[in-house]
Parts: C-alpha cells; structure tokens; sequence
C-alpha cells in the first residue's frame, strides 16, 4: 500500500479495479480546510487519463507491472508472435494489444512485454531501431535552406520524414517513440 503524500511520478496503482500509472500530482495546502494531493492518473490498459484527489493520508495497492524481454519472431495474420529468449515459450498478440508499437520493429528484435496479473497490455519496442529505405524521391540540391524533408518508406512498411539528402537504399535510424528520424548510419 502506498499512501497518497508518497505519490510520485512512474508510480502505478490499482483503483476501482484498474490500473493506474500516476502521469502529474501536485501537494495542495490551500489557505483554508484540509492538504489534498492533485493527481493525472493514465489508466494502463486502455489509455485513458483522469484527474482524481486524494486525501493524504489515503492508501492505495501499489500495482506491480512486470516488463520481460521477448524477441519478436514473426507476423501471422493479425497475430503477433513474440517468443521467450529463457524458456523459449511464444506468445501470440492480437493487433489491439499490440497497438502501433510494432510499425518499427522488424523480425528478430528484442521488445518489452507489460503485464500485470499474466495479462498482457501492452508491448513496448527498442527505443531506437535502424532500418533500410525501401522507397523515397530522390531529393533535390539547393532546396535545404528551410530544413525541408520528403516522406520515405522504411522496410516495416512504415512511413518516416527524413532530410533530402537520404535516398533509398541507406540505413537510417528512427527514434520508435515519436516515430522520427535521428540519423544516418
């Protein structure tokens, strides 16, 4: 149990049979009547953000959110299939769990799988991939005094801004969780 005063950021907890991952909180002492403690609450399976107060004295179960490394092996139909690099178990995924963490992640990568109780929510991919460039224009000279950058297809399938100098064919590198370009390799 974790009381309200203690709350911090990263902090999950379980509250009306959810699971709750404390995004901002802000002590309160207002000038009349009792301290409170303002929270930004992400619910963990769905997304969702809610404000909620607590007294500070309020306790709440602490939830404990297990991340395992799990390599990525392969794409069947709108399952996911994800395999233990320890036990060699797999786990299949459907598309609603996995969500559009895996448009950077090719066969063979190492993600984090999240659950809580066994069940899985939510997949976490490496923080930084690099990947080939299957498709883009070829850009033009003279045309980079405003920082200007063209669409390009990586080999996923997904659709990244890079500068006009990267053609196709380069290994560039994709920072997974704003989707953006970071570099040649």
């Amino acid at each position: 149990m974790i009381s309200a005063g203690d709350f911090r950021n990263g902090i999950t907890i379980e509250l009306d049979n959810n699971v709750y991952q404390i995004i901002e909180f802000q002590h309160v002492k207002p000038g009349k009547g009792a301290a409170f403690v303002r929270t930004k609450l992400k619910n963990i399976k769905n997304g969702g953000v809610v404000e909620k107060t607590f007294r500070p004295t309020e306790k709440c179960p602490q939830a404990r959110i297990d991340r395992k490394d799990m390599q990525y092996s392969y794409k069947d139909g709108d399952l996911y299939v994800f395999m233990d690099m320890e036990t060699y178990e797999q786990v299949s995924l459907d598309e609603a769990t996995v969500g559009d963490a895996m448009k950077f992640v090719k066969e063979n990568e190492i993600c984090k799988i999240c659950s809580h109780n066994g069940s899985v929510f939510s997949v976490e991919p490496p923080l930084f991939v690099e990947l080939v460039i299957t498709d883009t224009e070829p850009g033009f000279k003279g045309d980079t005094a405003t920082g200007a950058s063209k669409p390009a297809t990586v080999e996923t399938g997904a659709t990244v801004q890079v500068p006009l100098f990267v053609d196709q064919g380069e290994t560039i590198k994709i920072d997974t969780r704003t989707g953006e370009y970071l570099s040649r390799v």
